[in-house]
């Protein structure tokens, strides 16, 4: 980005750390505003940077919230009542268990 966008931007992307700042900033989804590209080659850049950032940060972070919420309805299943219905024998535990 600081070979893209140093020439129309020489104040917000005069050297290579500041490059990095914005790329940490995209990359994490932050966004503060306070750099952005502005030639047509750079926007195309800064686009793949986020979605790239999307798939690094954003997207397994569904791992272990799923295996969280996973565990909670183990845990939920385990804690049932099951209560065995005096006519058929059938489980009657999810109309009683209901939330």
């Amino acid at each position: 980005m600081y070979v893209v966008e140093t020439e129309a931007q020489p104040d917000k992307f005069p050297d290579i750390p500041s490059a990095m700042w914005w790329g940490v900033a995209t990359l994490t989804t932050v966004g503060y505003g306070d750099i952005f590209p502005i030639t047509p080659l750079g926007k195309l850049l800064g686009g793949i940077i986020a979605f790239l950032g999307i798939g690094i940060f954003a997207l397994p972070t569904g791992i272990p919230a799923n295996g969280f919420a996973e565990e909670i309805r183990r845990r939920h299943e385990k804690d049932r009542i099951c209560l065995p219905c005096p006519h058929c024998g059938g489980d009657v535990s999810s109309i009683i268990n209901k939330t």
